[in-house]
């Protein structure tokens, strides 16, 4: 068998992202990876939040000053979208655990279901913060 160069050979071992059209359940699956990065984010808020609680009242004003500023609240609310869709798309992966939902229909329904459960909570949370 000769090593020669055919186009066969110069071709990807698998495809490429930029030749699939992306799908909801490749999309979700890249958004739960994000939301991960993005709740570990959030840990060190609340690391901090604690530090601050626990180093005296200016710290505490200091982490509560910035929290509530557009910068604070903007993070505020992404790590609470995160969080709850992150806990949806954790039900999901469970409910594929027990073989159900894996026909492209279920999966496709299930994918919104997790994405409007979240914004749902999201949103449900926020509207109790401002009240």
């Amino acid at each position: 068998m000769s090593k020669g160069n055919t186009q066969a050979d110069n071709r990807p071992l698998s495809p490429h992202l930029l030749i699939y059209k992306p799908q909801m359940t490749s999309v979700l699956s890249i958004l739960h990876r994000m939301t991960g990065v993005a709740l570990t984010i959030g840990l060190f808020m609340v690391v901090w939040l604690l530090i601050a609680a626990a180093s005296g009242p200016e710290y505490y004003n200091q982490f509560m000053t910035l929290m509530s500023s557009p910068v604070g609240l903007v993070l505020l609310f992404g790590w609470s979208f995160a969080l709850f869709y992150h806990m949806c798309n954790g039900i999901r992966h469970l409910i594929w655990d027990t073989g159900r939902l894996f026909k492209i229909k279920h999966a496709k329904m299930a994918g919104g279901i997790v994405i409007l459960t979240a914004l749902l909570l999201t949103a449900a949370v926020w509207c109790y913060v401002w009240i």
